[in-house]
């Protein structure tokens, strides 16, 4: 009896869910569905990686239907970035806490800004490192009590809380793209970082993106007493919106001239 070859149907991407294991109120969830929804707009499932840093970020490594890596705390951003150079075709996005991208991973943040690598990064902000119990992160806003600052943070010893965005739109060239949303505005922080898949789809250049998100279990507060923190306190400091968007012509015009091998 001769066998006929079934035909090979094409891998349907199934649009799944499943519990996220942060703490009740934690605003990574938050975050990754707006992620999640821009991978499925853009219908990029097939050719994206995920990688997440050490913190509670880490606890997306198997949240995705990706492929995905964990790194070594702060060096998501290095390792994504070797991804993106040996396999180009591929969008890469790298996941991190503010502990992750401003304090040990700032070398990295940095130079790759400065070099206007290909890759996608997201952080979010939650003012203190949250995973080891609440002490005083680079964000920490001024006068907020954390473990390691129990009467608040005193600026004149310890500085003033990083403006990360505003960083890497400084130093970045002309294709970057630099925003900082909130989860308090889902769809607008969607877009956000649909833009800077796009923006890496297109090779404009390096995209950034900062989530203001919550952690009422550190912060010690109840709903509304979160929700104000997140929409009074850290939006007045740390502001909504775009601060960095590519000049497609300009863009185009050094891709144009590169490629015809007149000027690197």
């Amino acid at each position: 009896m001769e066998v006929t070859a079934q035909p090979q149907m094409p891998k349907v991407w199934r649009a799944e869910t499943k519990p996220h294991k942060f703490c009740p109120g934690c605003g990574h969830g938050i975050v990754l569905k707006a992620l999640g929804k821009a991978i499925d707009e853009l219908n990029i499932q097939h050719n994206t990686i995920f990688g997440c840093d050490i913190g509670c970020s880490l606890l997306t490594w198997d949240f995705f239907n990706l492929d995905t890596i964990q790194t070594h705390h702060g060096r998501t951003i290095p390792v994504l970035v070797g991804i993106k150079r040996v396999r180009p075709e591929l969008v890469v996005v790298s996941y991190m806490g503010d502990g992750g991208a401003y304090a040990i991973g700032a070398q990295h943040l940095v130079s790759s800004a400065n070099r206007n690598e290909l890759v996608t990064v997201i952080v979010v902000n939650n003012t203190q490192y949250a995973m080891t119990g609440g002490q005083m992160a680079p964000t920490t806003l001024p006068g907020q009590k954390t473990e390691t600052s129990p009467y608040g943070r005193d600026i004149k010893l310890t500085g003033k809380p990083m403006l990360g965005p505003e960083l890497v739109a400084s130093i970045a060239p002309e294709g970057a793209y630099v925003a900082r949303g909130t989860v308090s505005n889902v769809m607008q922080l969607k877009n956000f970082i649909k833009k800077g898949l796009e923006n890496q789809i297109k090779g404009n250049g390096f995209s950034f993106i900062e989530a203001l998100s919550a952690c009422p279990t550190n912060w010690r507060t109840n709903a509304a007493e979160t929700w104000s923190f997140i929409e009074n306190e850290m939006s007045e400091y740390f502001p909504i919106g775009e601060l960095r968007t590519p000049d497609e012509k300009k863009v185009g015009e050094k891709r144009k001239v590169t490629s015809n091998g007149a000027k690197h």
